[in-house]
């Protein structure tokens, strides 16, 4: 596991990087990934008016703020994710917010579809869900966990829709991100500080 992530590290982008690469893909009418069609850069598209919007409201809480400045480890952040993925976009701008309120935490972003080998060690149900955040020790590389693709409040959203109508079509979609708006966040702030916190005591950093 060591080797596929040290690989997919040699890969990997800042997120200014990841986000400069998504744009220059837009403009030549382009999506990230191997796969393309309308549908994916229209996704795309819309994910980047997103992401530019969720950078300036996002807020990570006072709390969180503080308790991400304290961290004693040192932490990677190793993110899997592609520009038409919707869930990505809601979420990365929050790994981002975090990770550069902690001098600890380290934020790598890598593409999905060119990290196969990493992509199948995170499977969510059989499925290569993004994105995927990996928690790291900065110095072993060991995994201390991982979170996504959704927080557990999204996550259910979805499971009961579809038990419900059978798939997840658009209105399933719209849904979603209208959970994500209202939840302004906090869910995943939440989530990925659960971790963090447990990460601190088992080492006992704290």
């Amino acid at each position: 596991m060591v080797a596929i992530i040290q690989d997919s590290l040699a890969k990997s982008h800042s997120y200014t990087e990841y986000r400069n690469i998504v744009s220059s893909l837009l403009k030549e009418g382009k999506s990230t990934g191997n796969e393309q069609s309308e549908a994916l850069t229209h996704y795309s598209e819309l994910n980047e008016t997103r992401m530019n919007r969720l950078e300036k409201t996002i807020k990570i809480t006072d709390e969180f703020a503080e308790k991400l400045h304290q961290l004693q480890g040192e932490y990677l952040w190793l993110v899997i994710s592609e520009g038409w993925c919707g869930d990505a976009a809601q979420l990365t701008p929050i790994f981002y917010k975090m990770a550069e309120l902690s001098p600890k935490i380290e934020l790598k972003m890598v593409f999905r579809d060119e990290n196969d080998d990493l992509m199948n060690l995170f499977l969510t149900n059989g499925a290569r869900s993004i994105p995927k955040l990996i928690i790291l020790d900065k110095n072993t590389l060991e995994v201390l966990g991982d979170f996504g693709p959704r927080p557990q409040g999204a996550k259910q959203l979805i499971l009961d829709y579809k038990a419900e109508h059978g798939l997840v079509d658009e209105t399933a979609k719209t849904n979603l991100q209208l959970w994500y708006l209202h939840d302004k966040g906090l869910s995943t702030q939440q989530e990925i500080m659960a971790l963090m916190s447990a990460f601190e005591l088992k080492h006992d950093i704290v």
